[in-house]
């Protein structure tokens, strides 16, 4: 188990985060902190996980999982197949056409 999920003898379960541990996730990820940005991230992230910590002590008992705070609807309309126009009828109108294509300036050399 991470050394930040290391039960605390007197408060139990305590998550923290060391400077180490988030300079060696920043090493992982690729990212080139400076000691002040790792001091920073290092008290952000346990701020975040001491919020975290007291969100683990709510009772959610009866209480359904959701993917959003809010309600969402599909905005989008069903799919309904209708009459199009013809590729004959849409070129029709194009400076260039070619085989019932549009012609367009060659863009990648």
């Amino acid at each position: 188990m991470p050394s930040c999920f290391l039960p605390s003898p007197k408060e139990g379960l305590k998550m923290r985060i060391t400077k180490q541990e988030l300079a060696h996730v920043a090493e992982l990820a690729r990212l080139n902190l400076n000691e002040e940005s790792v001091e920073l991230f290092t008290k952000q992230l346990g701020d975040i996980l001491a919020y975290m910590e007291k969100l683990n002590h709510l009772d959610t008992e009866g209480i359904s999982p959701t993917s959003h705070a809010i309600s969402i609807t599909n905005a989008f309309r069903e799919d309904r197949v209708k009459p199009s126009v013809s590729a004959d009828v849409a070129v029709s109108n194009a400076p260039e056409s070619e085989n019932g294509a549009f012609t367009v300036p060659k863009v990648i050399g």
